[in-house]
């Protein structure tokens, strides 16, 4: 449940953390360390935290531009 209640804070941390990151259209696959930071600061919930054997919580960024076409999509999944 506490995760359910952290979804608009933890949204409004990885779109911080995007901006930041992201530079003039520049950007590399060290964002999604970076971002899974920002979600886990929120403590999500025990059982997301381990799906993964390797603690790696899945992330998936789509990179768009301001017109909101996506661009890229980064991913820490196969």
């Amino acid at each position: 449940m506490g995760t359910t209640h952290n979804n608009a804070p933890i949204n409004m941390s990885v779109k911080q953390t995007a901006k930041a990151l992201i530079h003039d259209g520049n950007y590399d696959e060290a964002i999604l360390d970076k971002v899974e930071m920002s979600i886990r600061a929120y403590d999500p919930c025990l059982s997301c935290a381990t799906h993964k054997l390797d603690g790696t919580l899945p992330i998936r960024i789509d990179i768009v531009n301001r017109q909101k076409e996506r661009i890229d999509t980064l991913t820490n999944t196969s």
